[in-house]
Protein backbone atom coordinates (compact mmCIF):
# COMPACT_ATOMS: atom_id res chain seq x y z
CA UNK A 1 0.00 0.00 0.00
CA UNK A 2 2.62 2.64 0.86
CA UNK A 3 4.59 2.07 -2.34
CA UNK A 4 1.45 2.62 -4.40
CA UNK A 5 1.05 6.00 -2.69
CA UNK A 6 4.69 7.11 -2.84
CA UNK A 7 5.52 9.43 -5.74
CA UNK A 8 7.71 7.99 -8.52
CA UNK A 9 11.35 7.83 -7.46
CA UNK A 10 10.52 7.65 -3.73
CA UNK A 11 9.97 4.78 -1.34
CA UNK A 12 8.54 4.50 2.17
CA UNK A 13 11.09 3.77 4.90
CA UNK A 14 10.20 2.64 8.42
CA UNK A 15 11.68 5.24 10.75
CA UNK A 16 10.25 3.84 13.95
CA UNK A 17 7.21 2.33 15.56
CA UNK A 18 5.21 2.84 18.73
CA UNK A 19 2.31 1.12 20.44
CA UNK A 20 0.61 4.25 21.80
CA UNK A 21 -0.43 7.72 20.73
CA UNK A 22 1.93 9.21 23.32
CA UNK A 23 4.81 7.40 21.63
CA UNK A 24 4.17 9.34 18.41
CA UNK A 25 5.62 12.43 20.11
CA UNK A 26 9.11 10.92 19.67
CA UNK A 27 8.70 11.31 15.88
CA UNK A 28 7.67 14.99 16.06
CA UNK A 29 11.31 16.23 15.90
CA UNK A 30 11.71 14.37 12.59
CA UNK A 31 8.83 16.32 11.10
CA UNK A 32 9.91 19.62 12.64
CA UNK A 33 13.42 19.32 11.16
CA UNK A 34 12.14 18.46 7.66
CA UNK A 35 11.91 21.10 4.94
CA UNK A 36 8.62 22.79 4.08
CA UNK A 37 6.69 20.70 1.55
CA UNK A 38 8.15 17.37 2.75
CA UNK A 39 5.77 14.43 2.34
CA UNK A 40 4.94 12.23 5.33
CA UNK A 41 3.28 8.82 5.44
CA UNK A 42 2.18 7.20 8.70
CA UNK A 43 0.64 3.77 9.10
CA UNK A 44 -1.72 3.08 12.00
CA UNK A 45 -2.45 -0.57 12.80
CA UNK A 46 -5.71 -1.36 14.64
CA UNK A 47 -7.10 -4.56 16.13
CA UNK A 48 -10.30 -4.19 14.09
CA UNK A 49 -11.05 -2.37 10.86
CA UNK A 50 -12.20 1.19 11.69
CA UNK A 51 -15.71 2.06 10.51
CA UNK A 52 -16.26 4.25 7.46
CA UNK A 53 -17.86 6.84 9.75
CA UNK A 54 -14.76 6.99 11.97
CA UNK A 55 -12.51 7.40 8.91
CA UNK A 56 -14.75 10.17 7.56
CA UNK A 57 -14.67 12.00 10.89
CA UNK A 58 -10.89 11.61 11.00
CA UNK A 59 -10.54 13.03 7.48
CA UNK A 60 -12.86 15.94 8.34
CA UNK A 61 -10.92 16.70 11.52
CA UNK A 62 -7.68 16.90 9.51
CA UNK A 63 -9.35 19.15 6.94
CA UNK A 64 -10.66 21.42 9.70
CA UNK A 65 -7.20 21.61 11.29
CA UNK A 66 -5.68 22.68 7.95
CA UNK A 67 -3.50 19.62 7.31
CA UNK A 68 -2.32 19.70 3.67
CA UNK A 69 -2.81 16.79 1.24
CA UNK A 70 -0.05 15.26 -0.78
CA UNK A 71 0.13 16.92 -4.20
CA UNK A 72 -2.11 15.00 -6.59
CA UNK A 73 -3.96 13.17 -3.80
CA UNK A 74 -7.48 13.91 -2.71
CA UNK A 75 -7.48 12.64 0.88
CA UNK A 76 -5.25 12.40 3.93
CA UNK A 77 -6.77 9.21 5.39
CA UNK A 78 -6.50 5.99 3.37
CA UNK A 79 -7.79 2.64 4.68
CA UNK A 80 -5.86 -0.49 3.75
CA UNK A 81 -8.39 -2.90 2.21
CA UNK A 82 -6.36 -5.99 3.11
CA UNK A 83 -5.79 -5.41 6.81
CA UNK A 84 -6.99 -3.27 9.74
CA UNK A 85 -4.58 -0.45 8.98
CA UNK A 86 -4.99 3.19 8.02
CA UNK A 87 -2.44 5.34 6.20
CA UNK A 88 -2.17 9.08 6.83
CA UNK A 89 -0.46 11.03 4.03
CA UNK A 90 0.22 14.72 4.60
CA UNK A 91 2.53 17.44 3.41
CA UNK A 92 4.50 19.55 5.84
CA UNK A 93 3.28 23.10 6.00
CA UNK A 94 3.75 23.21 9.75
CA UNK A 95 4.61 20.48 12.25
CA UNK A 96 1.37 18.48 11.98
CA UNK A 97 2.35 15.30 13.81
CA UNK A 98 1.32 16.55 17.29
CA UNK A 99 -1.99 17.79 15.83
CA UNK A 100 -2.54 14.47 14.05
CA UNK A 101 -1.74 12.50 17.22
CA UNK A 102 -4.25 14.58 19.17
CA UNK A 103 -6.97 14.12 16.56
CA UNK A 104 -6.39 10.36 16.43
CA UNK A 105 -6.48 10.16 20.22
CA UNK A 106 -9.70 12.15 20.33
CA UNK A 107 -11.61 10.48 17.47
CA UNK A 108 -10.29 6.99 16.78
CA UNK A 109 -9.32 5.62 20.19
CA UNK A 110 -12.52 6.00 22.28
CA UNK A 111 -14.70 3.76 20.07
CA UNK A 112 -11.94 1.15 19.85
CA UNK A 113 -11.30 1.19 23.60
CA UNK A 114 -15.05 1.07 24.27
CA UNK A 115 -15.41 -1.96 22.01
CA UNK A 116 -12.50 -3.70 23.71
CA UNK A 117 -13.95 -3.03 27.17
CA UNK A 118 -17.39 -4.26 26.04
CA UNK A 119 -15.83 -7.55 24.86
CA UNK A 120 -13.98 -8.02 28.15
CA UNK A 121 -16.80 -7.44 30.66
CA UNK A 122 -18.87 -10.48 31.73
CA UNK A 123 -22.27 -11.17 30.17
CA UNK A 124 -24.07 -10.51 33.49
CA UNK A 125 -22.65 -6.99 33.66
CA UNK A 126 -23.62 -6.36 30.03
CA UNK A 127 -27.21 -7.39 30.75
CA UNK A 128 -27.26 -5.18 33.87
CA UNK A 129 -26.03 -2.19 31.85
CA UNK A 130 -28.65 -2.87 29.15
CA UNK A 131 -31.40 -3.17 31.77
CA UNK A 132 -30.37 0.10 33.44
CA UNK A 133 -30.31 1.90 30.08
CA UNK A 134 -33.75 0.53 29.20
CA UNK A 135 -35.15 1.60 32.57
CA UNK A 136 -33.67 5.06 32.14
CA UNK A 137 -35.25 5.40 28.71
CA UNK A 138 -38.63 4.24 30.07
CA UNK A 139 -38.43 6.79 32.90
CA UNK A 140 -37.57 9.52 30.42
CA UNK A 141 -40.52 8.59 28.18
CA UNK A 142 -42.86 8.48 31.20
CA UNK A 143 -41.66 11.91 32.34
CA UNK A 144 -42.23 13.41 28.89
CA UNK A 145 -45.71 11.84 28.68
CA UNK A 146 -46.62 13.18 32.13
CA UNK A 147 -45.58 16.68 31.06
CA UNK A 148 -47.67 16.40 27.91
CA UNK A 149 -50.72 14.96 29.72
CA UNK A 150 -50.84 17.50 32.60
CA UNK A 151 -52.72 20.18 30.63
CA UNK A 152 -55.16 17.59 29.25
CA UNK A 153 -56.14 16.15 32.65
CA UNK A 154 -56.35 19.39 34.62
CA UNK A 155 -59.92 20.25 35.64
CA UNK A 156 -61.45 23.17 33.81
CA UNK A 157 -61.97 26.24 35.97
CA UNK A 158 -65.49 27.66 35.81
CA UNK A 159 -65.86 30.87 33.91
CA UNK A 160 -66.46 33.96 35.98
CA UNK A 161 -69.66 35.74 35.14
CA UNK A 162 -69.88 39.48 35.02
CA UNK A 163 -72.10 41.06 37.63
CA UNK A 164 -75.36 42.31 36.32
CA UNK A 165 -75.72 46.06 36.57
CA UNK A 166 -79.10 47.36 38.00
Amino acid sequence: MPYAMAPPGYRAILVGQTDSIEGMSTFAPLEESADEGALFLTRLDFEAVPSAEALTRLEQAFEDAGVEHWPGYEYIVYADPGQPAVYLAWQKGAAWLPVIAGIIGFIALPPLVGTLVWWLIPEEVKSLISTLLNMGMMLLVMFVLMQVMKPLTAPDKPKKLKEASP
